[in-house]
């Protein structure tokens, strides 16, 4: 058995793209338009390739999606949190559980699905303005 990706639905595809591949760096691998079926899937990996993340948006549609607590959320290995979360900070997305202790931070797309950042090789010594950060909404 090989996990091949999972599906996200988003409301807003440009904004979506913008934060999966902007923000967060992955590649758009491959993308397919079913006007009979109007919609459009698109796939996402990040350099190294697999597993991809499959956005699926639905045209026309008006559907509020939930705020993906039963979804869980999708997990990405950073370089540097400390480093990746300013970035994002600067791009106006609200880092809600903070990278405190140097290894983990949790943001939300555009269409609320939990991001959870992880540093790559442990924990980077805890640092301000990180340490005294405090969460904000859900992760």
């Amino acid at each position: 058995m090989k996990f091949l990706h999972t599906m996200v639905r988003v409301n807003d595809l440009d904004e979506s793209l913008s934060f999966y591949i902007d923000l967060l760096g992955l590649i758009e691998t491959k993308r397919i338009d079913v006007p009979e079926g109007k919609f459009t899937l698109v796939y996402l990996a990040t350099a190294e390739g697999e597993p991809e993340v499959e956005l699926t948006h639905n045209w026309g549609s008006t559907e509020e999606y939930s705020d993906g607590r039963n979804f869980g959320h999708l997990a990405f290995e950073v370089e540097n949190i400390y480093e990746f979360c300013q970035k994002l900070m600067d791009a106006g997305i609200t880092i809600n559980r903070p990278p405190r202790c140097g290894r983990m931070a949790f943001v939300k797309s555009p269409d609320n699905i939990s991001i959870e950042l992880l540093q790559k090789d442990g924990a980077l010594p805890p640092q301000e303005p990180w340490l005294s950060m405090e969460n904000t909404g859900s992760w």
